[in-house]
């Protein structure tokens, strides 16, 4: 059995909805647009 820091180290990076591109997480990351397509300006 793999430890519970093992199991989150092995999953796969968060991708954007929207472009697709890798999604930098944050302390509170609980959407699924990366920082350039959840810019209030677009």
């Amino acid at each position: 059995m793999i430890s519970m820091v093992e199991f989150f180290r092995n999953l796969p990076r968060k991708k954007c909805s929207k472009c697709g591109n890798d999604i930098v997480e944050k302390a509170d990351c609980y959407v699924n647009l990366c920082d350039n397509c959840d810019h209030p300006a677009l």
